[in-house]
Protein backbone atom coordinates (compact mmCIF):
# COMPACT_ATOMS: atom_id res chain seq x y z
CA UNK A 1 0.00 0.00 0.00
CA UNK A 2 2.98 2.36 0.40
CA UNK A 3 3.62 2.47 -3.38
CA UNK A 4 0.21 3.89 -4.27
CA UNK A 5 0.03 6.44 -7.05
CA UNK A 6 -1.62 9.52 -5.64
CA UNK A 7 -3.17 12.20 -7.86
CA UNK A 8 -4.08 15.84 -7.19
CA UNK A 9 -7.77 14.98 -7.69
CA UNK A 10 -7.72 12.29 -4.99
CA UNK A 11 -9.72 13.45 -1.98
CA UNK A 12 -9.07 13.30 1.73
CA UNK A 13 -10.73 13.95 5.08
CA UNK A 14 -8.87 14.93 8.25
CA UNK A 15 -10.18 13.36 11.44
CA UNK A 16 -8.91 14.65 14.79
CA UNK A 17 -8.30 11.80 17.24
CA UNK A 18 -7.03 13.94 20.09
CA UNK A 19 -7.14 17.25 21.91
CA UNK A 20 -4.19 19.49 21.07
CA UNK A 21 -2.93 22.30 23.30
CA UNK A 22 -0.53 25.14 22.63
CA UNK A 23 2.09 23.13 24.52
CA UNK A 24 1.62 20.27 22.04
CA UNK A 25 2.32 22.65 19.17
CA UNK A 26 5.55 23.70 20.86
CA UNK A 27 6.54 20.05 21.37
CA UNK A 28 6.04 19.43 17.65
CA UNK A 29 8.31 22.36 16.79
CA UNK A 30 11.03 21.76 19.41
CA UNK A 31 11.20 17.95 19.60
CA UNK A 32 9.74 16.54 16.39
CA UNK A 33 10.80 19.09 13.78
CA UNK A 34 14.55 18.36 14.16
CA UNK A 35 13.68 14.73 13.26
CA UNK A 36 11.00 15.05 10.55
CA UNK A 37 11.98 18.44 9.11
CA UNK A 38 10.14 21.67 8.43
CA UNK A 39 7.99 20.38 5.53
CA UNK A 40 6.48 17.52 7.53
CA UNK A 41 5.88 19.83 10.47
CA UNK A 42 4.15 22.31 8.16
CA UNK A 43 1.97 19.53 6.73
CA UNK A 44 0.88 18.50 10.24
CA UNK A 45 -0.26 22.04 11.07
CA UNK A 46 -1.86 22.46 7.64
CA UNK A 47 -3.97 19.34 8.17
CA UNK A 48 -4.99 20.73 11.56
CA UNK A 49 -6.05 23.97 9.87
CA UNK A 50 -8.31 21.93 7.57
CA UNK A 51 -10.48 20.90 10.55
CA UNK A 52 -13.87 22.50 11.16
CA UNK A 53 -14.55 25.11 13.86
CA UNK A 54 -14.97 22.40 16.48
CA UNK A 55 -11.65 20.89 15.37
CA UNK A 56 -13.21 17.47 14.91
CA UNK A 57 -13.31 16.73 11.18
CA UNK A 58 -12.68 18.44 7.87
CA UNK A 59 -14.85 18.52 4.79
CA UNK A 60 -13.87 16.55 1.67
CA UNK A 61 -10.77 18.17 0.19
CA UNK A 62 -8.51 17.37 -2.73
CA UNK A 63 -4.76 16.95 -2.63
CA UNK A 64 -4.59 19.82 -5.09
CA UNK A 65 -5.78 21.95 -2.16
CA UNK A 66 -2.70 20.84 -0.19
CA UNK A 67 -0.41 21.53 -3.15
CA UNK A 68 -1.82 25.05 -3.54
CA UNK A 69 -1.80 25.80 0.20
CA UNK A 70 1.73 24.57 0.85
CA UNK A 71 3.16 25.46 -2.58
CA UNK A 72 4.71 22.00 -2.84
CA UNK A 73 4.81 19.18 -5.35
CA UNK A 74 2.58 16.23 -4.52
CA UNK A 75 5.54 13.86 -4.18
CA UNK A 76 7.06 16.17 -1.53
CA UNK A 77 3.76 16.16 0.37
CA UNK A 78 3.68 12.34 0.29
CA UNK A 79 7.24 12.15 1.67
CA UNK A 80 6.29 14.59 4.44
CA UNK A 81 3.15 12.56 5.23
CA UNK A 82 5.18 9.36 5.52
CA UNK A 83 7.52 11.05 8.00
CA UNK A 84 4.52 12.03 10.12
CA UNK A 85 3.27 8.44 9.94
CA UNK A 86 6.70 7.10 10.92
CA UNK A 87 6.84 9.12 14.16
CA UNK A 88 3.22 8.37 15.07
CA UNK A 89 1.67 11.80 14.48
CA UNK A 90 -0.83 10.66 11.85
CA UNK A 91 -2.36 7.43 10.54
CA UNK A 92 -3.52 7.10 6.94
CA UNK A 93 -6.42 5.04 5.58
CA UNK A 94 -7.09 4.49 1.87
CA UNK A 95 -10.13 3.51 -0.21
CA UNK A 96 -9.76 2.76 -3.92
CA UNK A 97 -12.38 4.18 -6.29
CA UNK A 98 -12.59 6.08 -9.57
CA UNK A 99 -11.23 8.93 -7.48
CA UNK A 100 -9.26 7.50 -4.59
CA UNK A 101 -10.10 8.66 -1.09
CA UNK A 102 -7.86 9.07 1.96
CA UNK A 103 -8.57 9.60 5.65
CA UNK A 104 -5.84 11.23 7.77
CA UNK A 105 -6.14 10.65 11.53
CA UNK A 106 -4.34 13.28 13.63
CA UNK A 107 -2.70 12.28 16.93
CA UNK A 108 -1.00 14.21 19.73
CA UNK A 109 2.77 14.21 20.11
CA UNK A 110 4.28 12.31 23.02
CA UNK A 111 4.68 14.25 26.24
CA UNK A 112 8.23 15.54 26.88
CA UNK A 113 8.73 12.82 29.51
CA UNK A 114 7.62 10.11 27.07
CA UNK A 115 9.73 11.57 24.26
CA UNK A 116 12.98 11.84 26.24
CA UNK A 117 12.54 8.27 27.49
CA UNK A 118 11.71 6.89 24.05
CA UNK A 119 14.46 4.48 22.91
CA UNK A 120 14.41 5.73 19.29
CA UNK A 121 13.16 9.32 19.15
CA UNK A 122 15.42 10.51 21.96
CA UNK A 123 18.56 9.10 20.30
CA UNK A 124 17.65 10.51 16.87
CA UNK A 125 16.99 13.94 18.39
CA UNK A 126 20.40 13.91 20.12
CA UNK A 127 22.21 12.88 16.94
CA UNK A 128 20.41 15.49 14.82
CA UNK A 129 20.85 18.41 17.23
CA UNK A 130 24.21 17.75 18.82
CA UNK A 131 25.02 17.81 22.53
CA UNK A 132 24.74 21.53 23.22
CA UNK A 133 21.37 22.15 21.52
CA UNK A 134 19.96 18.86 22.84
CA UNK A 135 20.82 19.79 26.43
CA UNK A 136 19.32 23.26 25.94
CA UNK A 137 15.99 21.72 24.93
CA UNK A 138 16.20 19.07 27.66
CA UNK A 139 16.75 21.79 30.28
CA UNK A 140 13.75 23.69 28.93
CA UNK A 141 11.48 20.76 29.79
CA UNK A 142 13.05 19.84 33.12
CA UNK A 143 10.74 20.33 36.09
CA UNK A 144 12.16 22.53 38.89
CA UNK A 145 12.60 20.61 42.14
CA UNK A 146 11.55 22.06 45.47
CA UNK A 147 12.54 20.43 48.75
CA UNK A 148 9.27 19.87 50.69
CA UNK A 149 10.93 18.04 53.58
CA UNK A 150 10.04 20.74 56.13
CA UNK A 151 6.52 21.31 54.77
CA UNK A 152 3.24 19.67 55.77
CA UNK A 153 0.72 18.47 53.18
CA UNK A 154 -2.58 20.22 54.02
CA UNK A 155 -4.37 19.48 50.72
CA UNK A 156 -8.13 18.93 51.13
CA UNK A 157 -9.76 15.67 50.07
CA UNK A 158 -12.83 15.68 47.86
CA UNK A 159 -15.18 14.62 50.66
CA UNK A 160 -13.77 17.34 52.91
CA UNK A 161 -15.28 19.90 50.56
CA UNK A 162 -18.24 18.18 48.86
CA UNK A 163 -21.13 16.12 50.29
CA UNK A 164 -22.34 13.04 48.42
CA UNK A 165 -26.04 12.98 47.41
CA UNK A 166 -28.19 10.47 45.58
CA UNK A 167 -28.12 10.94 41.85
CA UNK A 168 -28.61 9.34 38.47
CA UNK A 169 -26.15 6.88 36.97
CA UNK A 170 -25.00 8.27 33.63
CA UNK A 171 -23.81 6.29 30.64
CA UNK A 172 -21.00 8.23 29.00
CA UNK A 173 -20.59 7.92 25.25
CA UNK A 174 -17.21 8.48 23.58
CA UNK A 175 -15.91 12.01 24.05
CA UNK A 176 -12.77 13.68 22.79
CA UNK A 177 -9.58 12.85 24.64
CA UNK A 178 -5.85 13.34 24.24
CA UNK A 179 -4.49 10.45 22.20
CA UNK A 180 -1.04 9.76 20.84
CA UNK A 181 -0.10 7.09 18.32
CA UNK A 182 2.66 4.48 18.57
CA UNK A 183 5.67 4.23 16.26
CA UNK A 184 5.38 1.07 14.17
CA UNK A 185 8.38 -1.07 13.19
CA UNK A 186 7.88 -3.76 10.56
CA UNK A 187 11.09 -5.70 11.16
CA UNK A 188 10.32 -6.65 14.71
CA UNK A 189 11.12 -9.45 17.12
CA UNK A 190 9.55 -12.92 16.79
CA UNK A 191 7.85 -12.90 20.18
CA UNK A 192 6.57 -16.47 19.87
CA UNK A 193 10.17 -17.65 19.59
CA UNK A 194 11.39 -15.24 22.27
CA UNK A 195 8.73 -16.19 24.84
CA UNK A 196 9.03 -19.92 24.17
CA UNK A 197 12.77 -19.73 24.96
CA UNK A 198 12.07 -18.56 28.53
CA UNK A 199 10.73 -21.05 31.12
CA UNK A 200 7.13 -20.13 31.97
CA UNK A 201 7.95 -20.40 35.69
CA UNK A 202 10.25 -17.37 35.39
CA UNK A 203 7.73 -14.93 33.94
CA UNK A 204 4.33 -13.59 34.96
CA UNK A 205 1.29 -13.27 32.72
CA UNK A 206 1.94 -9.53 32.46
CA UNK A 207 5.59 -9.87 31.47
CA UNK A 208 5.13 -9.36 27.73
CA UNK A 209 2.41 -6.74 27.63
CA UNK A 210 1.99 -4.34 24.73
CA UNK A 211 4.24 -1.66 26.20
CA UNK A 212 7.07 -4.11 26.89
CA UNK A 213 6.86 -5.60 23.39
CA UNK A 214 7.05 -2.13 21.87
CA UNK A 215 10.15 -1.37 23.95
CA UNK A 216 11.83 -4.64 22.90
CA UNK A 217 11.06 -3.94 19.24
CA UNK A 218 12.39 -0.39 19.55
CA UNK A 219 15.61 -1.56 21.23
CA UNK A 220 16.13 -4.26 18.59
CA UNK A 221 15.80 -1.60 15.90
CA UNK A 222 18.03 0.93 17.64
CA UNK A 223 20.85 -1.53 18.36
CA UNK A 224 20.35 -3.82 15.33
CA UNK A 225 19.57 -6.90 17.44
CA UNK A 226 17.68 -9.97 16.18
CA UNK A 227 15.46 -12.34 18.15
CA UNK A 228 18.34 -14.62 19.14
CA UNK A 229 20.36 -11.64 20.37
CA UNK A 230 17.43 -10.45 22.48
CA UNK A 231 16.73 -13.82 24.15
CA UNK A 232 19.60 -13.69 26.62
CA UNK A 233 19.25 -9.93 27.17
CA UNK A 234 15.56 -10.27 28.02
CA UNK A 235 16.11 -13.27 30.33
CA UNK A 236 18.77 -11.37 32.27
CA UNK A 237 16.40 -8.41 32.68
CA UNK A 238 13.58 -10.42 34.32
CA UNK A 239 13.19 -9.44 37.98
CA UNK A 240 11.93 -11.41 40.99
CA UNK A 241 8.31 -10.52 40.15
CA UNK A 242 8.56 -12.17 36.75
CA UNK A 243 8.51 -8.80 34.97
CA UNK A 244 11.10 -7.19 32.72
CA UNK A 245 13.21 -4.47 34.31
CA UNK A 246 13.05 -1.92 31.48
CA UNK A 247 15.97 0.16 32.76
CA UNK A 248 18.20 -2.91 32.98
CA UNK A 249 17.09 -4.09 29.52
CA UNK A 250 17.98 -0.73 27.96
CA UNK A 251 21.40 -0.82 29.64
CA UNK A 252 22.05 -4.44 28.61
CA UNK A 253 21.16 -3.76 24.97
CA UNK A 254 23.43 -0.72 24.87
CA UNK A 255 26.33 -2.63 26.39
CA UNK A 256 25.76 -5.60 24.07
CA UNK A 257 25.91 -3.24 21.10
CA UNK A 258 29.09 -1.63 22.36
CA UNK A 259 31.10 -4.66 23.44
CA UNK A 260 29.70 -7.79 21.78
CA UNK A 261 28.64 -6.83 18.27
CA UNK A 262 30.49 -9.74 16.65
CA UNK A 263 33.05 -7.55 14.93
CA UNK A 264 30.56 -5.30 13.14
CA UNK A 265 31.61 -1.66 13.17
CA UNK A 266 29.39 0.46 15.41
CA UNK A 267 27.82 3.26 13.36
CA UNK A 268 28.78 6.02 15.79
CA UNK A 269 32.50 5.73 15.03
CA UNK A 270 31.66 6.77 11.45
CA UNK A 271 30.31 10.14 12.64
CA UNK A 272 32.30 13.32 12.05
CA UNK A 273 32.48 16.50 14.10
CA UNK A 274 29.14 18.41 13.84
CA UNK A 275 29.29 21.30 11.38
CA UNK A 276 28.29 23.91 13.96
CA UNK A 277 31.32 23.02 16.10
CA UNK A 278 33.87 23.31 13.29
CA UNK A 279 36.47 26.07 12.87
CA UNK A 280 35.67 28.59 10.08
CA UNK A 281 37.72 28.08 6.91
CA UNK A 282 40.34 30.48 5.58
CA UNK A 283 43.36 29.80 7.85
CA UNK A 284 46.31 27.95 6.24
CA UNK A 285 48.54 27.70 9.32
CA UNK A 286 49.93 24.46 10.72
CA UNK A 287 47.43 24.67 13.58
CA UNK A 288 44.47 25.15 11.20
CA UNK A 289 45.51 22.18 9.06
CA UNK A 290 45.56 19.94 12.12
CA UNK A 291 42.16 21.24 13.25
CA UNK A 292 40.79 20.58 9.76
CA UNK A 293 42.05 16.99 9.81
CA UNK A 294 40.58 16.28 13.23
CA UNK A 295 37.23 17.82 12.27
CA UNK A 296 36.80 16.16 8.89
CA UNK A 297 37.76 12.59 9.68
CA UNK A 298 35.56 10.26 11.66
CA UNK A 299 37.31 8.42 14.51
CA UNK A 300 37.49 5.16 12.54
CA UNK A 301 39.19 6.89 9.59
CA UNK A 302 41.56 8.73 11.89
CA UNK A 303 42.54 5.63 13.84
CA UNK A 304 43.02 3.68 10.60
CA UNK A 305 45.31 6.44 9.30
CA UNK A 306 47.35 6.18 12.51
CA UNK A 307 47.52 2.41 11.88
CA UNK A 308 49.11 3.21 8.48
CA UNK A 309 46.01 1.95 6.67
CA UNK A 310 45.66 -1.31 8.62
CA UNK A 311 42.36 -2.30 10.24
CA UNK A 312 42.19 -1.11 13.88
CA UNK A 313 41.72 -3.81 16.48
CA UNK A 314 38.25 -4.60 17.86
CA UNK A 315 39.49 -3.52 21.28
CA UNK A 316 40.45 -0.07 20.02
CA UNK A 317 37.18 0.30 18.10
CA UNK A 318 35.20 -0.60 21.22
CA UNK A 319 37.24 1.95 23.18
CA UNK A 320 36.33 4.67 20.66
CA UNK A 321 32.67 3.66 20.78
CA UNK A 322 32.77 3.95 24.56
CA UNK A 323 34.13 7.51 24.30
CA UNK A 324 31.32 8.47 21.93
CA UNK A 325 28.45 6.66 23.66
CA UNK A 326 29.20 6.69 27.39
CA UNK A 327 31.40 9.78 27.67
CA UNK A 328 29.44 11.51 24.84
CA UNK A 329 32.55 13.19 23.45
CA UNK A 330 32.27 14.70 19.99
CA UNK A 331 34.02 12.80 17.14
CA UNK A 332 36.61 15.51 16.49
CA UNK A 333 37.45 15.66 20.21
CA UNK A 334 37.89 11.87 20.23
CA UNK A 335 40.37 12.22 17.34
CA UNK A 336 42.47 14.67 19.37
CA UNK A 337 42.37 12.33 22.35
CA UNK A 338 43.50 9.40 20.19
CA UNK A 339 46.39 11.41 18.71
CA UNK A 340 47.50 12.71 22.09
CA UNK A 341 47.50 9.35 23.88
CA UNK A 342 49.22 7.53 21.00
CA UNK A 343 51.95 10.17 20.86
CA UNK A 344 52.80 10.24 24.56
CA UNK A 345 52.28 6.50 25.21
CA UNK A 346 54.53 4.97 22.55
CA UNK A 347 51.67 4.48 20.04
CA UNK A 348 49.53 2.53 22.53
CA UNK A 349 45.92 3.28 23.47
CA UNK A 350 45.84 2.43 27.16
CA UNK A 351 42.17 2.08 28.12
CA UNK A 352 42.48 3.33 31.71
CA UNK A 353 44.55 6.34 30.65
CA UNK A 354 42.21 7.20 27.77
CA UNK A 355 39.12 6.98 30.00
CA UNK A 356 40.73 9.12 32.70
CA UNK A 357 41.41 11.92 30.21
CA UNK A 358 37.96 11.49 28.63
CA UNK A 359 36.30 11.85 32.02
CA UNK A 360 38.22 15.05 32.69
CA UNK A 361 37.31 16.49 29.27
CA UNK A 362 33.68 15.59 29.83
CA UNK A 363 33.65 17.44 33.16
CA UNK A 364 35.32 20.44 31.50
CA UNK A 365 32.69 20.36 28.73
CA UNK A 366 35.28 20.11 25.93
CA UNK A 367 33.25 20.23 22.69
CA UNK A 368 35.45 21.58 19.92
CA UNK A 369 38.68 20.32 18.40
CA UNK A 370 40.54 23.52 19.29
CA UNK A 371 39.44 23.26 22.93
CA UNK A 372 40.75 19.68 23.05
CA UNK A 373 44.07 20.63 21.46
CA UNK A 374 44.59 23.52 23.87
CA UNK A 375 43.70 21.45 26.96
CA UNK A 376 46.35 18.85 26.02
CA UNK A 377 48.95 21.63 25.85
CA UNK A 378 47.83 23.02 29.19
CA UNK A 379 47.86 19.63 30.94
CA UNK A 380 51.24 18.73 29.47
CA UNK A 381 52.76 21.99 30.74
CA UNK A 382 51.43 21.17 34.23
CA UNK A 383 53.04 17.75 34.04
CA UNK A 384 56.42 19.23 33.03
CA UNK A 385 56.46 21.34 36.20
CA UNK A 386 55.89 18.25 38.36
CA UNK A 387 58.30 15.87 36.60
CA UNK A 388 61.43 17.73 35.47
CA UNK A 389 63.90 15.88 33.16
CA UNK A 390 67.25 15.15 34.76
CA UNK A 391 69.31 14.97 31.62
CA UNK A 392 69.58 16.70 28.28
CA UNK A 393 68.61 13.44 26.54
CA UNK A 394 65.41 13.19 28.58
CA UNK A 395 64.56 16.77 27.65
CA UNK A 396 65.12 16.03 23.97
CA UNK A 397 63.05 12.82 24.09
CA UNK A 398 60.25 14.63 25.89
CA UNK A 399 60.12 17.31 23.19
CA UNK A 400 60.14 14.78 20.37
CA UNK A 401 57.24 12.87 21.91
CA UNK A 402 54.93 15.87 21.83
CA UNK A 403 51.97 15.86 19.42
CA UNK A 404 52.22 17.81 16.19
CA UNK A 405 50.27 20.85 17.38
CA UNK A 406 52.36 21.41 20.55
CA UNK A 407 54.16 24.62 19.65
CA UNK A 408 53.71 28.13 21.00
CA UNK A 409 54.39 29.45 17.50
CA UNK A 410 52.11 26.99 15.75
CA UNK A 411 50.31 29.75 13.83
CA UNK A 412 53.45 30.82 11.99
CA UNK A 413 55.97 27.98 12.16
CA UNK A 414 56.48 25.81 9.07
CA UNK A 415 56.02 22.05 9.30
CA UNK A 416 59.01 19.72 9.23
CA UNK A 417 59.29 17.00 6.58
CA UNK A 418 58.09 14.45 9.15
CA UNK A 419 55.15 16.70 10.06
CA UNK A 420 54.20 17.06 6.40
CA UNK A 421 54.36 13.27 5.90
CA UNK A 422 52.12 12.62 8.90
CA UNK A 423 49.64 15.26 7.76
CA UNK A 424 49.58 13.85 4.22
CA UNK A 425 48.86 10.34 5.54
CA UNK A 426 46.02 11.66 7.67
CA UNK A 427 44.51 13.94 5.03
CA UNK A 428 44.45 11.09 2.49
CA UNK A 429 41.59 9.63 4.53
CA UNK A 430 39.39 12.69 4.03
CA UNK A 431 36.27 12.03 1.99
Amino acid sequence: MRNLTILPADTYIVLNKTVLSDKDRKIITMLYQPIIGFTATSLYFTLLDDLDKLELMSEDLTHHHLMATMQLKLEDIVIAREKLEAVGLIKTYFKKDSINHYVYLIYSPLTPNEFFNHPILNIVLYNNLGKKEYERILNYYKIPRINLKDYEDITSNFDDVFTAIKGTILEINEVTKRDSNNILINKGIDFNLLISSIPSSQISDRCFNKETKELINALSFTYNLNTLDMQGLVRNAINEKGLIDKVLLRKSCREYYQFENNGNLPTLIYNKQPEYLKKPKGDNSKWAKMVYAFENLNPYQFLKAKYKGAEPTDRDKRLIENLLVDQKLNPGVVNVLIAYVLKINNEQLKKSYVETIAGQWKRLNIETVEEAMRITEKEHNKLKKIVKPNTEKQTKDKKESLPLWFDKNHDVKEMTVEDEKEMEDILKELV
